[in-house]
């Protein structure tokens, strides 16, 4: 039927094909694991269950909502349609304020609970993130 040529070129391009279908499979894989997704308070609201998974949610720190326990800080983050309390301990970036623009990252507690492990404020007065500019004009 086939000679030994056909033969062998066809097996090298299989292996080369399965070795390349299992690298994407395993890069997909392992970028799963480390991905973390941005959520604002209003969809956090309408999720069926609370996940375990890290996340990061971010919109506007509500006027009067700061408050400092000896090393816990608390805060709630709205996207001017629903809120969610912060939970957080640790260093506070000199940007983070009442009025301005926020991404905490941590994880879900509960639909209104959400215990931060990083907050980031790092930029001007001037800059807001895209997600958190689309999720508070709501598109």
């Amino acid at each position: 039927m086939y000679g030994r040529k056909v033969k062998l070129r066809f097996f090298f391009i299989l292996l080369i094909l399965i070795t390349l279908s299992l690298s994407v499979f395993l890069i997909l894989k392992s970028l799963e694991e480390n991905v973390i997704y941005f959520q604002s308070p209003s969809e956090i609201k309408v999720l069926a269950e609370v996940k375990k998974n890290k996340i990061r949610v971010g919109g506007m720190v509500k006027n009067n909502s700061i408050s400092v326990q000896s090393e816990e800080l608390k805060f709630v983050i709205t996207d001017f349609k629903n809120e969610i309390m912060v939970s957080y301990s640790g260093v506070v970036p000199n940007l983070f304020a009442e009025g301005k623009g926020v991404v905490a990252e941590g994880y879900l507690k509960d639909k209104n609970f959400f215990l931060a492990t990083k907050i980031l404020a790092k930029h001007d007065e001037n800059y807001m993130p895209p997600e958190v500019k689309t999720a508070i004009e709501g598109k």
